[in-house]
């Protein structure tokens, strides 16, 4: 049985723009048959606070705090809430909702998509597995966050560590495509993350930091032994090999294609009416 050959982008630290454009890019590439399915590695250049396409910029996010941090900002085309990308891995999977491989249901292609970053935190010598929320009470806070932060609180099927999320994805479906990026957290700055949200009171926000190093943890945490990036990159890339059943391919993009992306990032993911549409 022959096994399936992915491209592999590793495109190193880029600015907030480029990176969503070219995560948009992909997708619409790979709508129009132009790319095989592809596994994107990334970082960020400055740190960036990066929010979820639903919230809201100017009542959820202290924009001058942002500002003050010397950290980038930037709308995602995908849900979910803000990350703070600095000290982490940021990936991203473009596949196909007619991929045979992948379930109909999004809850259902995030399990199979994970099953990428699971072992590649099996790789690091963690014992992750997946969050499944059991109660009832567990399934509406999915509904009704309670908290800007996306590390806040696992979602289905997003990968926990000693009870506690190590990585948050999301996901949208544009063309017939499905477009996952997510955060590995390396190292976390809890303090700057947040400084970075507006709350009602000072007692709120401690509470929900409180409560937040419960929730959540960095991989150099918790590693027996300090994960370099480096570390990170080659683990999390066998560890979407072994856990897809695929093989990855380095890819690089054309000057056209680059150029395609440069436009994007320009035009759509720079600019203020995207970023503070809401």
């Amino acid at each position: 049985m022959t096994i399936e050959v992915w491209n592999f982008i590793d495109s190193g630290f880029c600015s907030p723009a480029y990176n969503m454009a070219l995560d948009e890019a992909l997708l619409e590439w790979h709508s129009e048959g132009e790319i095989d399915p592809t596994i994107r590695f990334y970082g960020w250049n400055p740190p960036t606070l990066s929010i979820g396409y639903f919230q809201k910029a100017e009542k959820e996010i202290d924009l001058e705090a942002v500002k003050k941090a010397g950290l980038g900002f930037v709308r995602r085309p995908t849900g979910g809430r803000g990350v703070l990308h600095d000290q982490e891995l940021t990936y991203s999977v473009i596949v196909s909702e007619e991929h045979p491989k992948m379930p109909k249901t999004v809850t259902e292609a995030y399990r199979v998509i994970s099953e990428g970053i699971l072992e590649g935190f099996r790789a690091l010598g963690l014992d992750a597995y997946f969050a499944i929320p059991k109660t009832e009470e567990e399934k509406q806070g999915l509904k009704n966050p309670r908290s800007s932060v996306c590390f806040d609180a696992p979602s289905w099927y997003e990968l926990v560590v000693e009870g506690r999320k190590v990585a948050g994805s999301a996901q949208t479906r544009q063309k017939g495509v499905i477009l996952q990026h997510g955060s590995i957290l390396l190292d976390l700055d809890e303090d700057l993350l947040f400084s970075l949200f507006k709350y009602p009171n000072e007692r709120v926000k401690e509470r929900l930091q409180r409560n937040f190093k419960n929730k959540a943890v960095a991989i150099n945490e918790i590693a027996s032994s300090h994960v370099s990036l480096q570390q990170a990159w080659e683990a999390f890339q066998k560890g979407f090999e072994k856990g897809l059943g695929i093989t990855l391919k380095p890819y690089t993009l054309s000057d056209e294609q680059n150029a395609y992306v440069e436009k994007i990032a320009k035009e759509k993911y720079s600019s203020d009416s995207w970023n503070f549409r809401r």
